[in-house]
């Protein structure tokens, strides 16, 4: 175990990546508070892709979500449990009292118990959006581990969207600070991974998770004595969301799953 001076926090939704990154970080650094943010309600999310997107897009990722999704992640439970084998990653929620369930990072009760905390890192993974008052709520600075190469593959599933434009050089994970717009904060460091056959939509969140962990580890112990290094983001930016049905079933033919 690595003794860190300044004081860790973890915003993160109840997800296995969220429960890995944790488990690696109370390995490394010794028990800390981490809280875990309610999924917002579906129909809110329905109405705000609506307007992003349009409806026809959005019933087109729906028929994914609820035909081809369940199918492709029943399919790759065995190649997860290899995954965290392989890699000694630990998706379950650990038994601890310094877990705390909240509505929303953007909480003006979330607000104040942050500042109560008073922290100098908070580590990042699956939250929504983080907005303007809770940035400016505390002093800490904001690491997120996000699932993509970034600028190009801002938003949800990159790897994935990589892997179906032919792009395997952007298809991993990036580290970087959080600010206000979606992943578009300093860099830290990215990762690129490796599929196998055997991999699929479900598994590369796996696989990036296990790369984003050593630099995730490195960023913690720099900041920890004020030399963390970053760089702002350049070149093409793209934001994604969950494929359409029609368009996974054209991926998968080619090979991408």
């Amino acid at each position: 175990m690595q003794k860190v001076s300044k004081k860790l926090v973890l915003l993160g939704s109840d997800n296995p990546t969220t429960w890995i990154v944790y488990n690696h970080l109370i390995k490394e650094f010794g028990l800390f508070p981490a809280f875990i943010e309610q999924p917002k309600s579906r129909l809110s999310l329905l109405k705000n892709r609506i307007k992003k997107l349009g409806l026809a897009a959005v019933a087109d990722q729906l028929a994914f979500i609820l035909a081809i999704r369940p199918i492709v992640s029943r399919s790759a439970e065995r190649r997860i449990k290899s995954i965290c084998y392989q890699m000694g990653l630990e998706a379950t929620e650990p038994l601890t009292k310094s877990v705390h369930q909240i509505d929303s990072v953007n909480s003006e009760g979330f607000r104040k118990r942050l500042s109560e905390i008073n922290p100098d890192i908070i580590v990042v993974n699956g939250t929504r959006i983080i907005g303007k008052k809770t940035l400016a709520a505390t002093k800490a600075i904001f690491i997120n581990s996000h699932q993509g190469i970034t600028p190009a593959y801002r938003g949800a599933h990159g790897a994935y969207w990589a892997l179906y434009r032919n792009d395997n050089e952007n298809c991993g994970v990036t580290v970087h600070l959080v600010d206000e717009g979606i992943d578009t904060g300093n860099i830290i460091g990215k990762s690129k991974i490796e599929v196998t056959a055997e991999d699929s939509f479900t598994t590369y969140p796996y696989l990036q998770t296990a790369a984003a962990l050593p630099i995730l580890t490195q960023a913690i112990l720099d900041a920890n004595v004020n030399k963390l290094a970053t760089q702002p983001i350049s070149g093409p930016s793209g934001v994604w969301y969950h494929p359409g049905f029609f368009q996974y079933l054209r991926g998968w033919m080619r090979g991408v799953r």
